[in-house]
């Protein structure tokens, strides 16, 4: 006797009890199907279940059939053998196998609550239902379990009524297997007997408001074998169900058993899922509308899978995101996040497109709008530290360029050859971080940056245009001290006039200069007017900060004294004075004195002679 425990695996027999005695779903099946090698098996998996009355031979005929290990009934007690529902893989198939507990059971009694609900749960799980029944029982109402057939019928039209309506269906196969057939009745007449009684059953239905012409044979396609008897006739028994066998496991057969219209379209990943959500309804006497299943399963399971494709898509975004928020623009980041949404989708897509589409369609918008959201800020990020370092190396390269000893002569060429490079760096970079998504857009923090890099631009010009008006002023100072020096120390009477007359020059070489240098610079006219005005006043401001310099009691004192003595100690010819005992030295010095006093009313003021 196999235990009892619900969801436990028997010895090494692979064997699980899915559902127990005390109608409880085991919690294991998934675990199972997964150590059974079909959880990845997608739709390339087929089910079976079987169900007849108690203690004929439905476990036997599975063994037979798929290589199962169900336990099989003791001959000489002739007492029940399977209790609830177990499942088992088909030895060297892809096949999972249900053996129901029989009907009619003493052990259950008047209890028929159970047989409803298996028959209920084997007709929404399975592809092909196995009728197990001995030949004598044909025709045989209670025998032939048409009374429970009937059920499944009336089910059949909740399960999947309004689905007919809508268009194509799942269809179910129905296998009778006739059992003990010794031959005098041929298979072709008990065929005709039990489709006859089937068809009456399903006549005497009261169908759904807009199926009364539904057919038996819109939900249902019916087979019909009969096997000899297994104890007197042992090895015909064995060759029969070995061909019987066949037509379940080759598919290129003519009358191969699991055809593609049977199919529950479940995936195998979500079986266990299914199973248990239809027991429920099934334990909660609630309709069973099998579309509707499976669409809640389809919505669980595209869940869960979207979950897992996130959760391995996040271990790889965080890995870039700290760069990211710590302002570094990181290399192929587009590419990398290319490939984390790709392997996602391409996770989700694999596991989850066999589920029903509408529902795998709809999660994979939200996991692509999930996935989305997540690289965002890391899009934005890489833009916005783009843009940074884009700016930064655009000012280091206007530095460069006009640093000294490596002074461009051509500052609007400078500019513009700065700002054509930091661009195509920008949209190389924003190209290939922005991965084909509609929102995701570059161009605006482009406008920015060359607003930025204007901005910057306009500082640099202005400073270089102080640059310039500064080097000129030097320029100036240092050209117009030694002449005016050089007019002060003579004294003459168009000192003036000869000072203004260099400062006139130099002024003009100053404002020519100075107009040359900044015409790359695109100053405007009034700019050029505030520097130009700038220069003349700072000009004027160090000539008269040089003569000054040269008018200072100190200085002056030192003019009159050389002029003193060049007057007096020279002539008029400028030969030194050879005095001689009667030379009028008295009359040579009022005379040089006179001449030096008469100097102070010219240094007094500026008083050129041609205004």
């Amino acid at each position: 006797m196999r235990a009892k425990l619900n969801g436990h695996i028997c010895g090494n027999s692979e064997q699980i009890q899915i559902i127990n005695e005390e109608k409880n779903f085991t919690p294991h099946l998934s675990a199972q199907i997964e150590r059974w090698g079909l959880r990845d098996a997608g739709f390339s998996y087929n089910i079976v279940a079987v169900f007849g009355s108690q203690s004929t031979g439905k476990s036997t005929l599975l063994n037979g059939l798929f290589g199962t290990t169900f336990d099989v009934m003791d001959e000489t007690k002739r007492q029940q053998t399977t209790k609830g529902i177990w499942m088992c893989r088909g030895k060297d198939m892809s096949v999972l196998v249900m053996d129901v507990e029989g009907t009619d059971g003493r052990e259950r009694g008047e209890d028929q609550d159970f047989e409803r609900k298996s028959a209920l749960f084997s007709l929404a799980s399975s592809e092909v239902l196995i009728i197990n029944l001995w030949e004598h029982q044909v025709g045989l109402y209670q025998g032939a379990n048409m009374g429970l057939l009937k059920t499944v019928f009336e089910v059949n039209l909740g399960l999947f009524g309004k689905k007919a309506q809508e268009g194509p269906q799942s269809r179910t196969l129905l296998l009778f297997v006739i059992r003990d057939h010794i031959g005098v009745t041929p298979l072709a007449n008990l065929q005709a007997t039990l489709t006859a009684d089937l068809v009456r059953i399903w006549d005497s239905l009261t169908k759904p408001s807009g199926l009364a012409q539904a057919q038996l044979s819109d939900y249902f396609d019916l087979s019909f074998t009969a096997l000899p008897h297994k104890i007197l006739e042992t090895q015909k028994f064995d060759n029969e169900v070995a061909r019987l066998r066949e037509r379940f496991a080759d598919k290129t057969i003519q009358d191969y058993l699991f055809k593609d219209v049977y199919h529950k379209r479940i995936p195998a990943d979500g079986v266990a899922v299914y199973m248990e959500n239809i027991w429920q309804q099934v334990q909660d006497n609630k309709d069973l509308d099998l579309p509707t299943q499976q669409e809640l399963l389809a919505q669980f399971r595209c869940d869960e899978i979207a979950s897992t494709a996130l959760s391995e898509f996040n271990a790889q975004a965080k890995s870039q995101k700290r760069p990211v928020e710590a302002g570094k623009v990181v290399p192929g980041l587009g590419e990398l996040m290319k490939n984390w949404r790709d392997q996602a989708l391409a996770h989700y897509d694999h596991d989850a497109s066999r589920y029903h589409n509408g529902v795998y369609t709809r999660k994979r918008l939200d996991l692509c709008a999930t996935i989305t959201s997540t690289l965002s800020p890391l899009f934005f990020g890489q833009l916005k530290n783009l843009h940074k370092l884009c700016l930064a190396t655009f000012k280091a390269s206007l530095q460069s360029s006009l640093s000294p000893g490596t002074r461009d002569n051509d500052f609007a060429e400078a500019i513009g050859r700065a700002k054509r490079e930091c661009e195509e760096s920008f949209v190389t970079v924003a190209q290939e971080v922005c991965i084909e998504e509609k929102e995701w857009t570059w161009e605006e923090e482009l406008l920015l940056l060359r607003e930025e890099m204007g901005a910057v631009a306009e500082i640099f010009r202005k400073d270089e245009t102080k640059k310039v008006v500064n080097l000129v002023e030097k320029h100036f100072k240092q050209q117009i001290s030694e002449p005016v020096e050089l007019q002060l120390n003579k004294g003459s009477q168009d000192m003036w006039d000869n000072v203004l007359g260099t400062f006139k020059q130099l002024l003009d070489r100053a404002e020519s200069s100075y107009l040359g240098k900044t015409k790359t610079f695109n100053c405007t006219e009034e700019e050029n007017s505030s520097s130009l005005a700038t220069i003349r006043r700072r000009a004027w401001q160090a000539l008269r900060s040089k003569i000054d310099e040269q008018t200072t009691d100190a200085v002056m004192l030192s003019k009159l004294r050389v002029h003193f003595e060049e007057r007096f100690r020279y002539d008029e010819q400028s030969i030194p004075r050879v005095w001689k005992p009667d030379d009028d030295i008295d009359g040579a010095y009022k005379q040089a004195k006179e001449q030096t006093l008469a100097l102070i009313p010219l240094y007094a003021k500026i008083a050129p002679h041609d205004p």
